[in-house]
Formats: structure tokens, C-alpha cells, sequence
């Protein structure tokens, strides 16, 4: 099966074709509902590429989220001096950064995805904590965004006021889910003292980041804390919604498919209330498979529009 998808999307060299394949292998292991949803659901030309950004944005993150601040700063750099190399030369000896440059090579206007993903991770390495709802925007907006823009905008429309409409439902996308992220992961982040709720909508619940642990939250308030929040990204996930709408038709089931499972993310988290400072949330494996299976039916019946 991944053999014709390489034909389909044009791979043939022997060489790209074990490089892409390495890859999808090392997808396939850290992320494995976004490789499904993938395999399943998006044009087979398009998955290869697909399956090396991803990777390529799992290992930057992996990369500048180690140590102190200053080795983080240092790990940027050094990863951006790789990167930058790779995609002049078209080749490196990092498997994934050599997979990237071939994907860049199929895909030219990624070259500026690359980029605008790197500057913005400069504010991945330095967050600590967000005093307002304005500095979290900056942070979606400049990181966020940017990363989910690299495999994204394989996905936009053609022309430019197709693609800047794509752009910004993609921007109220990223929105909700990098929120839902922040309330599953709390309990994990307030361990590591790096809190993605505001001190400006805790203070909103008379609480601190001191009163997110267990045993000194007050129930009531994180439970009001969370369903606020839950509420704010259900709000963005509803403005995200013309995103469907305005991708090219083989692409909506994927992006149906995504829209849904952020739903079922929003009411994981509504139902985990307070028990977030003690334990992450996430959606059911078995409700993510109804909705895959739902759109490989609902396009082998051609209703994909």
C-alpha cells in the first residue's frame, strides 16, 4: 500500500524512497492518530510529504524542549544552522532533514513555511507563563500557527484570496486546539512550572498557577476555570469552521475529520472539569475511530463536498 502511494506521488528513486519511508515509520510511532487520520483520509500524493513535515516539527520540538534556557536557545540555533544548510544543498546527513529538503524540492513554497516555523520558535523556547489573554494570542499566532501552517498549507486553495481566508479559519483552528492542549496538559506543565493558562483568566477565578496543584486546588474554581476556557477554544473551533468549506474538495474529509475530533478534545476536558491538575484528558480512541470511519464512508459514497 505505502508502495503505490510513493508511485502516486511520484518517489521514485530508491534512495527517497527508504528516506520517506523512514520517516512514516517514525510518524507512525510517536504519533499515531495523526499518521492514521492521514493515511486515511488525505490524497495518497500528498501523504509522504505530509509524514515528513510532522516528522520534521516533532523533532524540532524535541530538540528545544530540553534543559535550561540557554541550552534551549543554543539547540534553536544549531537545528536552524542544519536546517538552513539542508534545504540550500538539498542534502544533509540528518535523516529527517534530508527527507524535508527532497519534500521542499517537491513543494517550493514550503521554503518559507520552513522559515516562518523557525523564527517562531523562538517563543516556543522562551514561554515560562502568559500574564494575559493578548500574550497567548502572540504565542498561537507566531508559533502555533506557523506549525500547523507547514503541513496545512499543502491543503489551501489556489489563489490568494482563497489561501488568506484558508489561512485565518486555519488560525482559529490552531487557536482552539492549542488551548485544549494547554487544559489536558496541565497537570504535566504546572509539574514543569510552564503554565498555559494566563494568570489574567486565572485571576478571573480568584486563582494562581500555586493553586493548580493537587490537593491545594480548589474544586470549584478550576472546575469554573476549566469550563471557561473549554468554552473560549469551543468559540474558535466554531470560526474555524468555514476551513472545510474552503479547501479543495479531496482535502475536506481530512479536515472535516479534524474539526470533529477538536470537538470530542473540548468535551473530554469539559467532562475532566477539576480532576486536570491531577491527570491529563483526551478524547476516546473508539469516538476518533467513529469519525475516521465515518468520512472513509462518507467519501467512498462520494459526498466529500
Amino acid at each position: 500500500m505505502w508502495k503505490r502511494v510513493l508511485d502516486r506521488a511520484g518517489i521514485r528513486e530508491p534512495d527517497v524512497r527508504r528516506g520517506y519511508t523512514a520517516q512514516r515509520r517514525a510518524v507512525r510511532r510517536f504519533a499515531p492518530a495523526e499518521y492514521t487520520a492521514a493515511r486515511l483520509l488525505l490524497p495518497a500524493p500528498l501523504q509522504p510529504d505530509v509524514v515528513v513535515l510532522v516528522a520534521f516539527m516533532h523533532e524540532t520540538d524535541d530538540r528545544i524542549d530540553r534543559g535550561d534556557l540557554p541550552a534551549r536557545e543554543a539547540a534553536l540555533r544549531e537545528w536552524r544552522v542544519r536546517t538552513d544548510e539542508a534545504l540550500a544543498t538539498g542534502a544533509s546527513p540528518h535523516p529527517v532533514l534530508r527527507a524535508l529538503a527532497w519534500t521542499v524540492r517537491r513543494h517550493p513554497v514550503l521554503r518559507g513555511r520552513v522559515r516562518a516555523f523557525l523564527d517562531g520558535a523562538v517563543q516556543e523556547v522562551a514561554w515560562e507563563r502568559f500574564r494575559t489573554e493578548a500574550e497567548v494570542e502572540r504565542y498561537v499566532e507566531g508559533y502555533s500557527l506557523p506549525a500547523l501552517m507547514l503541513s496545512m498549507g499543502l491543503l489551501a486553495p489556489e489563489g490568494d484570496a482563497g489561501a488568506a481566508a484558508f489561512e485565518r479559519a486555519c488560525l482559529a483552528l490552531v487557536t482552539a486546539m492549542q488551548r485544549l492542549d494547554f487544559l489536558e496538559d496541565l497537570a504535566r506543565d504546572v509539574e514543569e512550572g510552564r503554565v498555559g493558562v494566563s494568570d489574567e483568566a486565572l485571576a478571573r477565578h480568584g486563582l494562581t498557577t500555586r493553586d493548580l496543584r493537587p490537593g491545594a486546588a480548589p474544586a470549584g474554581r478550576v472546575a469554573e476555570l476549566v469550563a471557561g476556557r473549554t468554552d473560549v477554544a469551543a468559540a474558535f473551533l466554531e470560526a474555524a469552521r468555514p476551513v472545510v468549506g474552503l479547501a479543495p474538495g479531496a482535502h475536506r474529509p481530512f479536515l472535516r475529520a479534524v474539526l470533529r475530533v477538536q470537538e470530542l478534545r473540548a468535551e473530554a476536558v469539559r467532562k475532566a472539569g477539576a480532576s486536570l491538575v491531577a491527570r491529563p484528558s483526551g478524547p476516546s480512541p473508539a469516538g476518533c475511530g467513529a469519525v475516521l470511519l465515518r468520512e472513509l464512508v462518507r467519501r467512498g459514497t462520494g459526498r466529500d463536498r
